[in-house]
């Protein structure tokens, strides 16, 4: 494992865990050129994803950019760290299981959608109004009025 501070292409293992969800390991290295200690984690991966996006790009799936999206979508709302990465894992054991080498952008938007509209609705109309590329006040607008209509729906059959 490359040192990040020195370069160096030697490290050695200090002590190795389970994450407290068991999805990974996290190893504490030291590097003996530098004696700089820094922190990795090793997940298993089923299969090597690549994202098509909307224009037809191809690019390896990026574990850590649905993550940041994510976590920007729930900034200053009551969710946890731990929460956040238990959703991006989520996501990512559904789009690996599905069988598919190439998985579209706008599937893995949908899943964190949904992921979001049960998790936090302030979150949700974030993640949404960057994902459905809102350009006027009026699409957000629209938006917000459908979640609200869905949600007295929802209410009234609870009733």
């Amino acid at each position: 494992m490359k040192c990040p501070f020195c370069g160096s292409l030697e490290s050695q293992v200090k002590d190795s865990r389970l994450t407290e969800d068991s999805a990974c390991i996290r190893r504490r290295r030291e590097c003996p050129e530098c004696g700089s200690r820094f922190t990795t984690f090793e997940r298993v991966m089923l299969r090597e994803l690549v994202v098509v996006k909307k224009n037809g790009e191809k690019m390896r799936f990026d574990r850590d950019k649905l993550a940041r999206s994510i976590q920007l979508a729930v900034r200053k709302r009551p969710i946890t760290p731990e929460r956040v990465d238990k959703i991006v894992t989520s996501i990512q054991r559904r789009l690996e299981s599905s069988g598919e080498a190439e998985i579209s952008s706008t599937i893995i938007g949908k899943y964190a959608m949904d992921a979001l509209a049960n998790l936090d609705k302030v979150a949700y109309i974030r993640f949404a109004s960057v994902y459905k590329d809102f350009c006027k006040p009026s699409d957000f607008e629209e938006f917000v009025n459908k979640i609200d209509e869905l949600a007295k729906a929802k209410s009234k059959e609870e009733e």
